[in-house]
């Protein structure tokens, strides 16, 4: 049986257009389909691929209902035996929010779901959504590749660590200290360390209707900063916190004092650095749970993630909590 591939498109600068072959920040996202943007390159022409437009939207305007559904398709074409791995076409903005996501989820252990997008519309004079494209399939039919994968402008990522660094150019996302997993040159895959590794939370976890999910708020602490942010989301509903704090983790103290509110009505609290490297280092006698090395919006899916799991834990084989 011959090994295939499937491409599920979401939308995106990728499958944006402009008026002009030069504009390349005054286009609109998500114009063009999966298949169109697939016949455009001819380097794919005699690849085993099916497509699948999963949404059509500029990722800035991603939702967790996308994120469960390209969790559930992902899963479901990753169990069809003659499908080597799953490629996903997404808008940069919010790619790493969706990407860790699926890494929490899934956690493929045989077979790779690679996303991809680009930093200029199909329409630019040299667009770099094609090449793309060819690097995502390049890395997915590479043998032994595996977990969620990120490629862009050659480089190849992790999802766990993997961020936007810059608002424009080519080269855009980092995987901060770690580095790179590899890079893909002249058609193959130049890998520098492991595959990505991860115990999945499976389906189950994320399979409640959306409208359902906990609420889970990001605030970030800086120069005078107080707690009415914290102290509205409190009064709005918010489950949990997730914090983009100031250098190792560090908070303004009228905001720690409203996050101690928060905890001690329940509400759990995550603490990241807003800083583009590093992370945060625990330290003895801290007041809340830290995020390692996630970025700030990694940490908040990672606490909506542990909320939904202790929700299905609670609810017991039967749903009934």
């Amino acid at each position: 049986m011959q090994s295939r591939f499937v491409v599920l498109g979401t939308g995106g600068t990728i499958a944006g257009t402009a008026a002009a072959a030069d504009d390349h920040l005054g286009y609109q996202a998500a114009q063009l389909g999966i298949q169109t943007l697939l016949a455009g390159v001819p380097a794919l022409k005699d690849w085993p691929v099916e497509a699948e437009q999963l949404a059509q939207l500029d990722s800035k305007d991603a939702t967790h209902a996308l994120w469960q559904a390209l969790a559930q398709r992902a899963s479901h074409h990753l169990a069809r035996p003659e499908v080597a791995g799953v490629i996903v076409t997404h808008g940069t903005d919010t790619m790493e929010e969706a990407a860790y996501f699926l890494h929490r989820v899934l956690a493929p252990r045989d077979k790779p779901v690679v996303f991809t997008g680009a930093m200029r519309p199909a329409t630019a004079l040299m667009a770099d959504g094609p090449q793309n494209l060819v690097d995502a399939l390049t890395l997915a039919a590479t043998p032994g590749a595996r977990g969620v994968l990120v490629t862009m402008g050659g480089g190849v990522h992790g999802a766990a660590e993997v961020r936007k660094q810059h608002s424009y150019r080519l080269d855009t996302l980092s995987c901060g200290d770690a580095g790179a997993l590899g890079f893909v040159e002249a058609g193959r895959l130049r890998r520098l360390r492991d595959w990505p590794a991860g115990e999945a939370l499976g389906l189950a976890a994320v399979s409640a209707p959306v409208a359902h999910w906990p609420r889970v708020d990001v605030v970030m602490s800086h120069g005078g900063a107080d707690g009415r942010v914290v102290r509205a989301l409190l009064a709005a509903g918010t489950d949990g916190l997730a914090v983009a704090a100031t250098g190792n983790g560090t908070l303004h103290a009228a905001l720690l004092a409203a996050l101690e509110e928060a905890a001690a009505r329940g509400v759990p609290v995550l603490v990241a650095s807003r800083c583009a490297h590093g992370g945060v280092i625990a330290q003895p006698g801290q007041r809340f749970e830290t995020a390692g090395t996630l970025t700030p919006v990694a940490a908040r899916i990672e606490l909506l993630l542990q909320l939904l799991a202790r929700r299905a834990a609670a609810a017991g084989p039967d749903g009934a909590a």
